[in-house]
């Protein structure tokens, strides 16, 4: 089956897609057929992508969502299951890049993180699994980070809530085998997207835009993986900081990967 006729009908809520990845993905994934849930808290953002989708003949809903309120991601597929009669894919991409350069462990930058982070992405899969468990089928595809493979310095509030969600996610695919809803964990290395527009990184770690994780969230899916990695040359890095920490430590110092912060942080 090709891609089109694979995604053409099916109903996809979209957690933070009113910018970045998620965004993206809601374009493309309406271009081939398939019926967006928009779903953050920029109503703003959300009304001009939908008004963007049907002008090019897509279809989509906005509904304006909060994902560290578990209310707000139940009324998200309540809204979705009342509009379309069903929810075969959850994609989560609601973030917020949150360091802690203080050498003293901010705490309200830990539970900040963790509370949108980790916690967000547990709402939406919370509120979901009734509604696939009732249906038979589903799919959840959680967006993480390469981050959670392997921490950079400065970036404990972000890499504990992704590291957090990677066990999850590792946990969740497994106990849902059995009632047909397949989980698919992808990870990113940096994105050009707002969430870390103000942080500059060298040319070996550059950018990659969020169409080519697209691509990969769309691989991912049809294929069923349990795993992908984007772009897949990194795939090595979580390999070489469980065998060698310490020489990935010295790499990620060598090379700065950690990047430069050029604005607020």
């Amino acid at each position: 089956m090709n891609t089109k006729d694979f995604f053409n009908g099916k109903v996809i809520v979209i957690t933070g897609a009113s910018s970045g990845i998620g965004r993206a993905t809601a374009l493309k994934l309406s271009q081939l057929g398939s019926k967006i849930a928009l779903a953050s808290r920029n109503e703003d953002k959300l009304n001009s992508l939908r008004d963007e989708i049907r002008s090019k003949g897509g279809e989509a809903t906005v509904i304006k969502t909060d994902v560290s309120s578990l209310d707000d991601t139940q009324n998200v597929v309540k809204e979705t299951v009342s509009k379309w009669g069903r929810v075969d894919i959850l994609i989560t991409c609601a973030g917020k890049y949150v360091q802690d350069y203080s050498g003293e462990i901010d705490l309200q930058a830990y539970q900040q993180s963790l509370a949108l982070n980790f916690f967000g992405t547990l709402n939406a899969v919370k509120s979901i699994l009734p509604e696939m468990k009732r249906q038979g089928r589903g799919h959840i595809l959680i967006i993480n980070s390469l981050d959670s493979r392997k921490g950079i310095i400065g970036d404990g509030p972000y890499v504990s809530a992704k590291s957090a969600m990677d066990g999850f996610g590792d946990v969740l695919r497994q106990e849902m085998k059995p009632f047909n809803i397949n989980v698919t964990s992808v990870y990113p290395g940096r994105v050009d997207t707002p969430m870390i527009e103000n942080i500059e990184v060298p040319r070996i770690s550059a950018k990659i835009p969020p169409e080519k994780v697209v691509k990969a969230i769309i691989k991912g899916i049809k294929r069923n993986r349990a795993t992908v990695t984007v772009p897949s040359s990194l795939s090595f890095i979580a390999i070489l900081n469980d065998l060698m920490p310490r020489l990935a430590d010295w790499l990620y110092k060598a090379f700065k990967l950690e990047g430069k912060v050029t604005g607020d942080r």
